[in-house]
């Protein structure tokens, strides 16, 4: 089953946000208004490649003329699309033919919050964009990064090349070198872990759509990739869009996510669990044993959706297959001493890395935590995903997953523009902006204090505890 996932990139009236997913066997649209949570259920066909985005621009379109025709005096207009989405869909009468159900989902849509757009007149946000977000509201931001969604399919192609070439070479001096005996080989194993940790992050964009913007080359490039980062890619998709869905929200914790508790949920625990709880949040278990069972044991399974389908079991038992012809192939050449002398450090410095990226991207002291009705998919993007400062090394080899925010903000955004998303709008390196060393001391803060706003370490929740 492959899950899809739709952020709201537009801003509604009154809060609204939708979330899409769909698998070969059904679709669900979840929209929330306000708070206000509303479901609709079809046993719909497989989602196409272009599935998401046409589904996104019809409710988009849907809510935009209803909008219209609150703000006239009733006179029936189309509404017509921005140019850089105009490769989205063709026309209303095709894209109904082609995609009657996201139609009919986005009718179901515009009947749900009828009346409170009708309720309120267009503002001077929908008529045009002003020269910085922030003063029209935060909701604007995913309206302006429309624009920057466009991948350069040529530069995704040299981006593929120049990290997958070195990897290669990288890994092979090192297993050649071990193989003969000279161990000053094991140093080359550091910078094919830079690179491995680069091919994740572009198969981290293709799992967005992002990379190649072409649904079958993006699949088939992150499963390829997977095979070398031992990511099943569909498996890991999945458990990435419902991150993505719910990142920021105390009531949809748990999948794809580092494990947080609140100070209450902390405090109601049995000490046995609470001593399980500190030794994963331990930086040993998290940085050190957390990538060895992530990505050697945990994703040989798939963990978490064993009963979600066929989808997740063919990801990672196919995946599993490629490793081990790969893996015997690699024997043959070189042996087996120098393939696990070589590739367990690759795999764990890479996976280490790839964790303590993920860790601070959502933990850090000002991130954003909330509950419903309160929680909003923008509003948790933007403040509850962080900006990590790093220096231009680090952030290419990191494909610029630092700029968080601005990923969360639209994931369709290719890695590679998410610089320009910077150089337009400089006021968004203010937001959640962390460095190195803050980003260090990041690591002591392990529950959300929900009376003060922000995560807390265990002493601090002792101390205000102990001050009660």
């Amino acid at each position: 089953m492959a899950l899809l996932s739709i952020e709201c990139q537009t801003p509604y009236v009154g809060g609204v946000a939708a979330l899409y997913a769909a698998t070969e066997r059904s679709q669900r649209v979840v929209i929330r208004h306000a708070g206000c949570a509303y479901a609709k259920n079809t046993d719909l066909k497989p989602a196409t490649e272009e599935n998401e985005q046409n589904l996104f621009e019809t409710i988009r379109t849907a809510v935009a003329e209803r909008r219209r025709k609150a703000g006239t005096d009733g006179t029936r207009r189309r509404v017509r699309q921005p140019a850089e989405n105009n490769r989205c869909h063709e026309n209303e009468s095709s894209t109904s033919s082609r995609f009657s159900p996201s139609l009919l989902l986005a009718r179901s849509f515009c009947a749900a919050v009828s009346k409170s757009i009708e309720a309120q007149p267009l503002s001077s946000t929908d008529a045009s964009m002003s020269a910085s977000p922030l003063q029209d509201g935060e909701r604007a931001w995913p309206k302006v990064l429309v624009s920057y969604r466009e991948p350069h399919r040529g530069r995704s192609l040299l981006e593929l090349m120049i990290t997958l070439v070195p990897f290669l070479g990288f890994w092979t001096l090192a297993a050649m070198a071990v193989h003969h005996g000279l161990w000053w080989g094991m140093a080359l194993t550091v910078p094919a872990a830079g690179f491995l940790l680069r091919l994740f992050m572009i198969q981290h964009d293709c799992g967005h759509g992002s990379f190649f913007a072409h649904r079958k080359a993006d699949d088939w490039t992150g499963r390829a990739i997977g095979v070398l980062t031992f990511t099943p890619y569909d498996y890991w998709r999945r458990a990435h869009a419902a991150h993505h869905a719910s990142a920021g929200n105390l009531d949809e914790r748990g999948v794809g996510d580092i494990t947080t508790l609140t100070v209450a949920e902390y405090r109601n625990l049995p000490r046995s669990r609470r001593l399980v709880y500190r030794l994963y949040r331990n930086p040993v278990v998290m940085f050190g044993i957390g990538p060895i069972w992530l990505f050697l044991l945990k994703q040989r399974l798939p963990f978490g959706m064993m009963r979600s389908g066929m989808e997740p079991w063919v990801s990672t038992m196919a995946t599993n297959l490629a490793i081990l012809v790969l893996s015997f192939g690699l024997i043959w050449l070189v042996g087996f001493g120098s393939i696990i002398l070589v590739q367990l450090p690759v795999v764990v410095l890479a996976g280490s890395a790839g964790i303590w990226l993920f860790y601070v991207q959502h933990q850090f002291e000002e991130t954003h935590w909330s509950q419903r009705p309160q929680w909003r998919f923008q509003d948790a993007a933007l403040h509850g995903s962080s900006y990590y400062e790093l220096p231009s090394v680090l952030r290419w080899l990191t494909a610029n997953i630092g700029i968080h925010h601005v990923h969360h903000l639209s994931s369709r955004v290719p890695y590679y523009r998410l610089t320009e998303v910077l150089r337009d709008y400089p006021e968004l390196r203010g937001i959640g902006r962390i460095t190195i060393m803050e980003s260090i001391r990041c690591v002591k803060l392990v529950l959300w204090d929900e009376r003060r706003q922000r995560l807390v370490s265990f002493s601090e929740a002792f101390q205000a505890a102990k001050s009660r």
